[in-house]
């Protein structure tokens, strides 16, 4: 069973940062592209910024300059480091992620979600 856990939410002021990661756990053969997603009330949930396994990366064109994604291939994990946050940037953060769980098993994974408040 794969999970994805997602932290480091939280409230924070317009114009301040934070940083979320997601671990990967579970019987991992491999992971190919890990994103993160955001959905604020009343709106759809869209991409926020994706990275492939070859370090290929897109961002959303709301937080380009702003945001910056990474990820830690050795401990299955992905970051979102957010700076200049907006009160608009108010959302859940939902990690996702490709994950084959062996040679030939490939499936898309959801974490659970983490709040990001930007507020005064």
């Amino acid at each position: 069973q794969v999970q994805l856990v997602e932290s480091g939410g939280g409230l924070v002021q317009p114009g301040g940062s934070l940083r979320l990661s997601c671990a990967a756990s579970g019987v991992i053969f491999s992971i190919d592209a890990m994103g993160w997603y955001r959905q604020a009330p009343g709106k759809q949930r869209e991409l926020v910024a994706r990275i492939t396994s070859g370090d290929r990366i897109t961002y959303a064109d709301s937080v380009k300059g702003r945001f910056t994604i990474s990820r830690d291939n050795a401990k299955n994990l992905v970051y979102l480091q957010m700076n200049s946050l907006k009160p608009e940037d108010t959302a859940v953060y939902y990690c996702n992620a490709d994950i084959k769980t062996s040679g030939w098993d490939r499936r898309n994974y959801w974490g659970q979600g983490t709040q990001v408040t930007v507020s005064s």
